[in-house]
């Protein structure tokens, strides 16, 4: 993955830490970030399909990727923010998906 990815999730943790700290409080409120930000992906994705007749399209699908792509780098600050490399971790899991493929 591009450099910028991994620099801008660290980054992000450092301006984190240093608005708001780095207690468990703090961390929590990261982690629920994630909850937050799928929240926002399956909105988008509902206002895709039109789902609520009150509202009707409200979205595309490159809307929800966005929203998606939001929910990724989410989760990317909060590994750096659990002390752990995000890279590392992705990378990791990468390998047990595909081990889990064949």
């Amino acid at each position: 993955m591009d450099e910028l990815i991994w620099d801008a999730a660290r980054a992000s943790r450092r301006w984190l830490d240093a608005a708001n700290g780095t207690g468990d409080t703090e961390l929590t409120c990261r982690i629920l970030k994630l909850t937050e930000e799928a929240g926002e992906a399956a909105a988008a994705w509902i206002g895709v399909l039109g789902q609520n007749p009150r509202k009707g399209v409200t979205h595309t699908r490159e809307d929800v990727a966005a929203e998606l792509a939001d929910v990724v780098f989410t989760a990317l600050v909060a590994i750096e923010s659990l002390g752990m490399d995000a890279r590392s971790a992705l990378s990791a899991c990468a390998d047990k998906v595909q081990s889990r493929l064949g």
